[in-house]
């Protein structure tokens, strides 16, 4: 069974100029892909969104990058069941920005940005080595960094 992280490279609106800017990144998004391979679960940079699970069936696909991860029934329920305690929170402002600026991460407990919360969904299922991907090591984890923290942790 394969999960995908999908990030996304397109032009986007202002939010996404300023996030790929900021991080000097091509990315600007990221969001994760179930195993049916049409429900995409999401948090994006909007004043009112909260994170949703949506059938993303109308696709520029040439706009995102995607990485194909195994894993078992039993991480993916793991995963689901985080997505059904998370669903609906809101997106972590606060937290983006100061750890953009200070040297520590800044976490809201009950709010969360697109990188964060996937990078939390795949540690606490055990997809990757918490200790390998090192992402408690960073106060930054933005879409690009995760995109990096993936890469080393399939090498």
């Amino acid at each position: 069974m394969k999960i995908k992280i999908a990030f996304y490279k397109g032009r986007g609106d202002f939010i996404n100029a300023i996030v790929r800017w900021w991080t000097k990144s091509v990315y600007s998004h990221a969001e994760l892909i179930l195993p049916d391979d049409t429900t995409w679960i999401s948090i994006s940079p909007s004043f009112k969104s909260k994170i949703i699970r949506r059938l993303n069936l109308d696709v520029k696909y040439s706009e995102w990058d995607f990485i194909e991860i195994e894993i078992t029934p039993e991480q993916y329920e793991v995963i689901l069941e985080f997505f059904e305690e998370t669903e609906g929170q809101g997106y972590d402002w606060i937290g983006m920005l100061l750890s953009q600026f200070l040297p520590c991460k800044i976490k809201h407990r009950e709010r969360w940005y697109c990188s964060e919360w996937i990078a939390y969904a795949l540690r606490i299922a055990c997809v990757f080595d918490w200790r390998k991907m090192k992402m408690y090591d960073r106060h930054d984890l933005s879409p690009s960094a995760l995109h990096e923290l993936i890469k080393n942790c399939q090498n």
